[in-house]
């Protein structure tokens, strides 16, 4: 069957002057229909389907922008190149308000045109075509580079190149490669699993010998910036990952630059280990010893994450530093409008702490609800209704507010999440907790090759329930279940997003410093 030839509309009032350009795109393989008037483009658009439309901007008659506002009415989708000798910007201005895909200046030449329909019809093949061939190129080098890795900043590098490729190849459809990626993905994971067993307990017994984790963020970056006199907002989305933040940097690319950073948390990847670090500036094993009352027992039926200013404020006692500070939990829109009405008494502070929890409610709400689980099916699904819900819930227009009035933003999160699909059978008495990632408990029983276990907690700076105690943590995209029930309890479980355990996407995490411009 004949390929399809793509169609120009090419209306000129002196169109017979342009027969050799209309040769040139013949040759090329496209059908030029070439008309004299504005008239005559609206007549043949309301008849046919054109690819791409070049409108003289002087014709007699109707001009060009009278004649692309009739054209955009019956089909507001086409390409639409305007074509003058005029350079003034207000012509310019017009057409680029009017949606317009491309602006030629006369006298144009034949490679111009030709461009500006690849540009405007064929990008999305040849950007996926282009992406597919470097990603296949890149794919090699990868797995060098996985194999090469031995420090944390190695494995940095790793995932971010790999999440710069899933994107890629998300925007470019090429689904096919996606699946390449994935296995690739899975193989870091592994080796990435590996390198945190050899390292992990080194990285707790000595603090200073270690990547930027979860108790030094403070200390390390926060402190210093309200010592320069900064005033800090530091932003800490729930279960945040590196891909999620990519997907909405471009939303507050006109208000900021960034600095953009990963650091590492520590284990379990759970927010009540994770985020109690990073507010108290301690491990849990000694806000447990420190702050008995401000640490909460896996068995406890009490929130986990309840005494989160409490633990902010220890830890700028304990460095006797004298900064003024708020902490807000944000749930819903409703709280998020009540502080963006307060923001001129949160700017009295120096640190204005805000958590906002909808990352981590949407991935525990795809687990639990159909409809949910079926709008974020795929990771892609799950970062697209990450962006929509920056971009409309309110979120947006406080990094806004923000910007315009000056202030230094931090955005992190505690920990990130992996979507889990491989079960990993796991017999622990009724105290163990009810973590798919992570485990804690003192009859655990389960396959030593399969988890990283963890005989004694206090070494890794973690309390021990018991004093037999023992924690044990998933790796790959493995998630734990129960012999009992265990058909139904996989089959729910399968494909959801998780977190707790040892993978680059629970651990590597992003810390993006914002400087309004």
């Amino acid at each position: 069957m004949a390929m399809k030839r793509d169609r120009v509309l090419w209306a000129d009032d002196e169109i017979d002057l342009l027969k050799p350009h209309i040769l040139f795109l013949q040759d090329k393989g496209y059908e030029v229909v070439p008309v004299i008037s504005g008239q005559d483009a609206i007549e043949r658009c309301r008849e046919e389907v054109f690819d791409i439309i070049f409108l003289d901007e002087n014709m007699p008659g109707l001009t060009g922008l009278e004649t692309l506002t009739q054209i955009k009415t019956i089909n507001p989708d086409v390409p639409v190149v305007m074509v003058t000798k005029s350079e003034e910007e207000s012509i310019m201005n017009q057409a680029i308000g009017n949606k317009i895909a491309d602006y030629l200046i006369k006298p144009v030449n034949p490679n111009q045109l030709l461009l500006s329909i690849k540009k405007n019809v064929h990008k999305h093949v040849i950007i996926s075509e282009t992406t597919l061939v470097s990603y296949q190129q890149e794919f090699s080098r990868i797995a060098m580079q996985i194999g090469d890795a031995r420090t944390t900043s190695d494995w940095m590098e790793v995932y971010k190149r790999l999440v710069y490729w899933e994107l890629e190849l998300e925007r470019s459809n090429q689904l096919s490669m996606s699946d390449m990626l994935r296995m690739q993905k899975q193989e870091a994971n592994s080796a990435f699993g590996k390198f945190v067993k050899k390292h992990y307990t080194d990285w707790i017994q000595n603090p200073d010998n270690r990547p930027l984790m979860s108790p030094d963020l403070f200390k390390k970056q926060i402190f210093p910036m309200l010592d320069a006199g900064e005033k800090v907002f530091f932003f800490l989305i729930d279960n945040f990952r590196l891909d999620q933040w990519r997907e909405v940097k471009d939303l507050l690319a006109d208000y900021y630059t960034f600095d953009e950073q990963l650091y590492c948390s520590i284990l379990p990847t759970a927010t009540q280990y994770a985020r109690n670090a990073i507010f108290s500036g301690l491990m849990p094993l000694q806000i447990e010893k420190m702050f008995p009352e401000l640490w909460v027992d896996e068995e406890s039926e009490e929130g986990k994450n309840l005494n989160e200013a409490p633990l902010i404020q220890t830890q700028i006692e304990r460095f006797r530093k004298k900064y003024t500070f708020s902490y807000h939990k944000i749930h819903d829109s409703q709280y998020q409008d009540k502080l963006m009405n307060q923001l001129a008494a949160l700017m009295q502070n120096q640190l204005s702490v805000i958590v906002l929890n909808f990352v981590d409610m949407l991935s525990h709400a795809r687990t639990e609800n159909k409809m949910i689980r079926e709008l974020a099916q795929s990771e892609a699904a799950y970062r697209s209704l990450t962006r929509s819900w920056f971009q409309h819930s309110g979120t947006l227009e406080l990094f806004k507010r923000l910007a315009e009035k000056g202030c230094k933003v931090v955005i992190t999160t505690d920990h990130g999440t992996i979507r889990v699909d491989s079960p990993q059978k796991v017999i622990g008495d009724r105290n163990t907790n009810t973590n798919l990632r992570y485990k804690v408990g003192k009859n655990l029983n389960y396959n030593p090759k399969e988890v990283f276990d963890i005989r004694n907690p206090e070494k890794v700076g973690l309390p021990s329930p018991n004093l037999s105690s023992k924690y044990i943590f998933a790796m790959n995209n493995d998630f734990f279940a129960y012999p009992n029930n265990y058909n139904y309890y996989v089959s729910y479980y399968r494909n959801t997003f998780q977190h707790g355990g040892i993978s680059m996407e629970e651990m590597l995490i992003p810390f993006i410093t914002l400087s309004a411009k």
